[in-house]
């Protein structure tokens, strides 16, 4: 898969050269640029093995990693994801406009759904969001029923953003359209929504254990090769001693 994917982007770089390209194969032995956010319960495992990122999650929360940028404006972020097992109710997720625990994100996954005083029913969707890791509301762009990721296969996803408005794909579909997001602030909860102008970039999971490959990031103020600020505190390595949880 990585092979194929390198090759790929190679022949296309030269057509995006002038926008600027980030990519990470996970060919070091660290995530120098990486930094995990969680919302609730500790940490996820992120480890690097054979030039693969390797992930696992056994809570029901979502752990994202993420850069430390917070400039870059519009751009398209591209990433390979292989489920490998599931271990609950779960999700994979792609995140731009990333800003310490606000984004815009989508995900494929199974969530209990409640409907009025209607019996939960468990459904399987693919969803895009704008708002807090930690808690609701959400500003809802998309959602639709939709069969979750295939363990033991690869999948590819794509999120792009320009102004405000959002499109994102799977494997080549286009799921959702250019949407615009809409953040209502007359409602009150809403009131202390961030604008989502700018931000770095992340993806994640919750109750998987799956295999993460050739994240691609493209536009104008996108640094070429990864090469932006990166503090102390904003490296990830294996181990977890210097974890920030926000």
């Amino acid at each position: 898969m990585k092979s194929a994917s390198i090759t790929a982007l190679l022949f296309l770089l030269p057509l995006s050269v002038w926008a600027g390209t980030f990519l990470e194969t996970f060919d070091g032995k660290d995530l120098d640029g990486w930094q995990q956010i969680w919302a609730i319960k500790g940490p996820a495992v992120w480890e690097i093995d054979d030039g693969e990122l390797h992930a696992e999650s056994r809570e029901a929360y979502i752990h994202l990693l993420t850069t430390a940028d917070t400039t870059w404006e519009d751009y398209t972020m591209e990433l390979d994801v292989k489920p490998l097992k599931k271990h609950g109710i779960g999700g994979i997720t792609i995140a731009v406009r990333v800003k310490g625990t606000w984004l815009v994100y989508c995900s494929i996954s199974d969530p209990v759904i409640i409907r009025g005083d209607d019996p939960p029913v468990q459904e399987r969707r693919i969803g895009c969001y704008a708002g807090g890791l930690h808690v609701p509301p959400r500003a809802i762009l998309f959602t639709e029923q939709h069969p979750l990721l295939r363990l033991n296969r690869w999948a590819h996803l794509k999120l792009s953003v320009e102004g405000d408005m959002f499109a994102f794909w799977l494997n080549g579909e286009q799921i959702m359209a250019p949407t615009q997001l809409q953040i209502f602030r007359q409602i009150e909860v809403f009131a202390d929504f961030p604008d989502f102008q700018t931000g770095g970039v992340g993806f994640g999971l919750w109750n998987y254990t799956a295999v993460f490959d050739n994240i691609t990031v493209t536009g104008d103020s996108v640094p070429n090769s990864g090469d932006f600020d990166v503090t102390s505190q904003g490296k990830l390595a294996t181990t977890w001693g210097n974890l920030k949880q926000y």
